[in-house]
């Protein structure tokens, strides 16, 4: 047989919320009701996902996570990163509700890959599904101390191992580390400082960007790196 479609069911403490998020992130209520359990249904476009409410359901405990393959994570994300914006005034890199940003995983063939944490405290995981040009390895000290740490805090959701591999990493300056590399360990330490609900670090990693110096194709190759900066900064109390 062909045309099968699966659609996750996942467990939250208020489907009013979770309607009312997933609104901001472009998609549309296909059903909701209160009885005889509350549940509801969204999409967006070709990507369907569903929700049923547990009363006093805590979004810390939850294990509920799916897999989403797109063609392009980056055109996904800055759809999100705009609603976000639009509806909060910035995007959410911290608490539940929030979402990370895309990144080579190398614990998924160095394909690229971001993370929804919605207010049931899901892992909606999007991933590129096009796995033909794969991101090549990271090389450099500082590169492979952000690759594992981004399986850390993205993947398995354990932010304070990933910031003890990034802090070891930016204890340890050596004279031929990458300015850009070292501009993404920074900010990416930033992040994972607002996930801890830390917001004093997250400053101090974010201060110490403004004071690597490059060059003009280094700053080039950085651009995704400032502009997580950007929206680091806005996120900040």
């Amino acid at each position: 047989m062909t045309n099968e479609v699966t659609i996750p069911l996942l467990p939250c403490p208020s489907i009013d919320d979770i309607v009312d998020f997933y609104s901001v992130l472009g998609f549309h209520t296909t059903y909701k009701q209160r009885k005889p359990n509350p549940a509801a249904g969204l999409q967006r476009e070709d990507l369907n996902l569903q929700f049923f409410e547990i009363p006093r359901f805590d979004p810390a405990q939850s294990y509920g996570s799916c897999i989403v393959l797109t063609s392009d994570t980056g055109q996904l994300y800055r759809a999100f990163a705009a609603g976000m914006r639009a509806a909060y005034g910035k995007v959410l890199v911290s608490g539940t509700p929030r979402m990370t940003r895309p990144r080579a995983r190398k614990n998924a063939d160095g394909l690229s890959g971001f993370s929804v944490i919605d207010p049931g405290g899901n892992w909606i995981r999007i991933f590129q599904n096009t796995p033909a040009s794969p991101t090549p390895a990271p090389t450099g000290r500082l590169g492979k101390a952000m690759a594992n740490a981004v399986v850390q805090a993205d993947s398995r959701g354990d932010a304070r191992q990933a910031a003890r591999i990034l802090d070891s990493a930016l204890a340890h300056p050596e004279p031929d580390d990458d300015p850009v590399a070292l501009v993404e360990v920074l900010v990416y330490r930033a992040e994972v400082a607002m996930a801890l609900n830390d917001p004093p670090t997250a400053a101090e990693m974010l201060a110490r960007v403004e004071r690597v110096a490059l060059s003009a194709d280094d700053a080039t190759r950085a651009a995704a790196a400032y502009e997580a900066a950007t929206d680091l900064t806005a996120a900040l109390p």
